[in-house]
C-alpha cells in the first residue's frame, strides 16, 4: 500500500501535464521500440540474455522502503548485480507518498526512470497506460512465463485495454513481487488482559473494540493524517456489510453498480460511529500512519487494521506479544479481506533498455527470490513454494493463504476511477471527523464513480 496527504490540486495538475507531455511525446514517436543489444520489446522479438546486452544503467523507483521491504531490496539488487555486473541498478527509493505524487511526472518527462512501481486501478496505473508511458509486458510474460508465475486473480491486477478504459483485462503492464493482506495486528498481553479470545466473527471483533476502550485501552490504533489509511478502516468495515462480488465488480467496473447501497451507507454509520465514541487514537486526524504503527509496536493499542507489509517490522518490536488475524465476518457470513498484491513493477515506454529492465523485473519476481521476500517477513505475490519462518510470519502466511483458498480478497477502493483516491480519502476524513453524513459519504463515492463509468446507476 500500497498515497497523498494534500495533493487533490496537485495530483489534478500532474495528470493535466502528463497527457499534455505524453501527447507532445508521442507524435511520430514509436513507443514500443527498445533497447540496444540483440532485443526488441516489439513483434515478440525480445532478448532473454541479459548478459549478452552490454553495459547497462537502469534506474528504478521503488517504494520498498520500511524495514522488510528494503531489506528485501538491498539483498535481490545485490544478487542481481552479482548475476549481471553488466547491469547496474541505480535505485531511488521514495515513500509510498512520495512515489504517487512525483511518478506521473517524472515517466512524462525526458529521462524517466526505466522501472518503476506503478500502484493499480484507474487512479494510477490508468492514466500512465492511456498516456502511453508503460511498456506492454505482454511478449516478455510469453517469453519469461510471467502467466504461469501467478494465479488468474493477481495478474487481472495488472490489465489494462491499451486505452485504459478496460481494467483487469487485455494488455499486461506490471507484475509484483509481493503480496498483501490488510487484517488485524493484535497486542496478546492487552487482548489476555481484557479475558478476551481471538476474535471468531465479526460480532466477537466489535465487542472485543467496544470493552478495550471501556478498559481505557486504546481499541483501534489508528493515525490518518497521511489520509490513505483510512480506507482500510473503512473498507475493513464495508467488507462485513456488503456482497464481495458487488465490492470486486464495483472496483473493477463490471456492471457499474451503484455505491447508493444499504450495506455502504451502513458501514459508513458504524465507521462515523466508532470514530465519534473514540474507538481509534486519540488525535487521529493529526497523526501520521508511521507513528501511529510505531506505537502500536510499542505496546500502545490493542489492535491496528494495516497491511502485512508490516510483519517483519512489528515482529521486530513486539516479539511474540504480536499476533495477526484476519477480520472474521459476521455470524454465517464469508470471508472477505482487503488486500491483492503490494506495487506492481512496470516499465517504461520510453527507456532504452527494455530487455535489461525486463530481466530485471523477472529476476526479482522470481521464484528463487520469493524466499529472500519471504525471509525478510513480506508475503510472496506468486505460486512460488516458499519456506515460512515460525510465529508471526507463519500467522500472517497462513492468513493470505486462507484468504486467496477462500476467493475472499478484494481490492482497495481507490482504484475503482482516476480520482477515486481524493475522493475517497476525503470523503473518509470528512465522515470520521463528523462533517459530512453516511448519506451523503456514499452520494459523493458514486457521483465519483458515475462521473468515470457513464454507464453507473
Amino acid at each position: 500500500m500500497y498515497l497523498s496527504r494534500s495533493r487533490s490540486m496537485k495530483l489534478v495538475l500532474a495528470i493535466a501535464a502528463v497527457f499534455a507531455l505524453a501527447m507532445l511525446a508521442g507524435c511520430g514517436e514509436d513507443k514500443t521500440s527498445t533497447s540496444g543489444g540483440a532485443g526488441t520489446s516489439g513483434g515478440g522479438g525480445v532478448n532473454t540474455d541479459a548478459a549478452s546486452l552490454g553495459d547497462v544503467t537502469l534506474t528504478v523507483w521503488d517504494q520498498e522502503v520500511r524495514g522488510g521491504q528494503n531489506s528485501a531490496m538491498v539483498e535481490l539488487n545485490k544478487q542481481f548485480h552479482e548475476k549481471f555486473p553488466n547491469i547496474t541498478i541505480k535505485r531511488v527509493a521514495k515513500s509510498f507518498t512520495d512515489l504517487q505524487t512525483t511518478l506521473k511526472l517524472a515517466a512524462s518527462g525526458p529521462n524517466p526512470p526505466d522501472v518503476v512501481e506503478a500502484n493499480n486501478g484507474y487512479a494510477a496505473m490508468g492514466p500512465l497506460v492511456k498516456a502511453n508511458l508503460l511498456l506492454d509486458l505482454s511478449d516478455y510474460s510469453d517469453a519469461y512465463g510471467w502467466a504461469d508465475r501467478y494465479s488468474t486473480g493477481i495478474l487481472k491486477m495488472n490489465q489494462f485495454s491499451a486505452d485504459a478504459a478496460t481494467f483487469g483485462s487485455g494488455n499486461l503492464y506490471g507484475v509484483p513481487m509481493t503480496g498483501e493482506v490488510v487484517g488485524v495486528y493484535y497486542n496478546k498481553d492487552i487482548l489476555s488482559k481484557l479475558g478476551l479470545d481471538v476474535p471468531a466473527t465479526w460480532e466477537d471483533f466489535v465487542a472485543a473494540v467496544e470493552k478495550a476502550k471501556g478498559a481505557g485501552e486504546t481499541a483501534v490504533q489508528f493515525g490518518n493524517l497521511d489520509k490513505w489509511p483510512g480506507i482500510h478502516e473503512f473498507e475493513t468495515i464495508q467488507l462485513q456489510n456488503v456482497d464481495k462480488d458487488y465490492a470486486r465488480n464495483f472496483i473493477f467496473g463490471d456492471g457499474t453498480p451503484s455505491f447508493e447501497d444499504e450495506g455502504n451507507t451502513a458501514a459508513a454509520t458504524t465507521l462515523a460511529d466508532w470514530a465519534s465514541k473514540g474507538y481509534f487514537t486519540d488525535g487521529f486526524a493529526g497523526l501520521g500512519y508511521d507513528p501511529s504503527w510505531q506505537d502500536f509496536g510499542k505496546g500502545k493499542g490493542l489492535f491496528l487494521i494495516t497491511g502485512s507489509w508490516l510483519t517483519s517490522d512489528l515482529g521486530k518490536a513486539l516479539g511474540d506479544k504480536v499476533g495477526f488475524f484476519l477480520v472474521p465476518p459476521p455470524e454465517g457470513g464469508s470471508l472477505a479481506s482487503l488486500g491483492g498484491e503490494g506495487l506492481p513493477w512496470a516499465i517504461s515506454s520510453k527507456t532504452a533498455n527494455a530487455d535489461a529492465a525486463a530481466a530485471y523485473v523477472n529476476f526479482i519476481t522470481s521464484d528463487e527470490a520469493m524466499q529472500v521476500v519471504t525471509d525478510n517477513g513480506n508475503l510472496s505475490a506468486s505460486k512460488a513454494p516458499v519456506t515460512v519462518p515460525a510465529g508471526l510470519d507463519t500467522e500472517v502466511y497462513e492468513a493470505w493463504k486462507k484468504a486467496n483458498d477462500e476467493d475472499a480478497i478484494v481490492p482497495y477502493l481507490d482504484w475503482a476511477t482516476p480520482t477515486m483516491y481524493d475522493t475517497s480519502t476525503a470523503e473518509i476524513q470528512k465522515l470520521m471527523g463528523g462533517q459530512t453524513s453516511p448519506a451523503d459519504f456514499v452520494s459523493a463515492i458514486q457521483a465519483d464513480y458515475a462521473k468515470f463509468h457513464s454507464g453507473a446507476r
